[in-house]
C-alpha cells in the first residue's frame, strides 16, 4: 500500500503542497500555476506509461500461460494430440491413408522438439524477466508454430470427410476441437490485448477454428 502511494501519489501530494505554500507565501499565481501543471503533465505520462507497464506484463503472463496449456494438452504424449488421433488411422484398410499417417508421425517428432525447445526457451526469459526484450519473437513463434498444427488438423478433418474412419477417432477428434478451439479463443484475446500495447503484425482471425465432424451415426 505504502508503495502504491509512493508510485501513484506523489504528483497529487507535490501539487497540494506547492499550491498550500504558494498560497501561504503569496507567490504570484501567474509563476506558480505553469510549475503545477508540468508536474502534473508528468504524473499523467508516468502514469500511462505505467498502466501501459502494467497490461503488457498481465499480457506476456497470458502468452506464457497459453504455450503451456498448448504443449501440455495438444502437443508430445497428450490423447489429446492432433498426432495421437492421426494414430487411429493405422486400422484403416487404405494405403493411402497409411503413407500420410506415416509422414504425420516422421513430422511430429519435428514438431515436438521444436515446441520443446521454443518453451525451453519461453519458460528461461519470464524467469529471467527477459520477456518484453523477445516477446515479439515468441509471439509471432507461436502463431507460426499453432499454424502448421492447423495443418494437419484441417488434413485429419478432410480425410475424415472423404473415407470412413474409426468411430473412436472421430469421437476423439470432436473432443479435441472442443478443447482446441477454447485455446483459439483465447489466443485470439490475447492477441487483442497485446495490440493495444505493442505492434504484433498479426490479426486474431489468423488463428483459425478448428472444424467439428458430423455426429457418427
Amino acid at each position: 500500500m505504502v508503495k502504491t502511494i509512493i508510485n501513484w501519489g506523489w504528483c497529487p501530494t507535490l501539487i497540494t503542497a506547492l499550491a498550500v505554500v504558494g498560497f501561504v507565501l503569496q507567490w504570484p499565481i501567474e509563476a506558480i500555476v505553469p510549475t503545477l501543471v508540468v508536474i502534473l503533465g508528468l504524473g499523467l505520462v508516468l502514469v500511462i506509461i505505467g498502466t501501459r507497464k502494467s497490461q503488457l506484463e498481465l499480457s506476456l503472463l497470458k502468452l506464457s500461460q497459453l504455450a503451456g496449456h498448448f504443449n501440455r494438452r495438444f502437443a508430445g504424449n497428450s490423447p489429446l494430440s492432433i498426432f495421437a488421433i492421426i494414430d487411429n488411422l493405422f486400422s484403416q484398410e487404405n494405403p493411402k491413408i497409411w503413407d500420410w499417417a506415416r509422414a504425420c508421425g516422421m513430422s511430429q517428432r519435428i514438431f515436438d522438439d521444436w515446441f520443446d525447445n521454443f518453451i525451453i526457451r519461453l519458460e528461461s526469459d519470464t524467469r529471467t524477466r527477459k520477456l518484453p526484450k523477445y516477446l515479439y519473437g515468441y509471439l509471432n513463434e507461436l502463431w507460426t508454430i499453432n499454424n502448421h498444427y492447423y495443418e494437419f488438423i484441417d488434413q485429419f478433418h478432410d480425410i475424415a470427410q472423404s473415407f470412413e474412419i474409426p468411430r473412436e477417432a472421430a469421437d476423439q477428434y470432436n473432443k479435441f476441437v472442443m478443447e482446441y478451439n477454447v485455446f483459439v479463443q483465447e489466443f485470439q484475446d490475447n492477441i487483442s490485448e497485446l495490440r493495444k500495447v505493442i505492434k504484433t503484425g498479426i490479426e486474431p482471425p489468423s488463428v483459425k477454428l478448428a472444424r467439428e465432424l458430423a455426429p457418427s451415426k
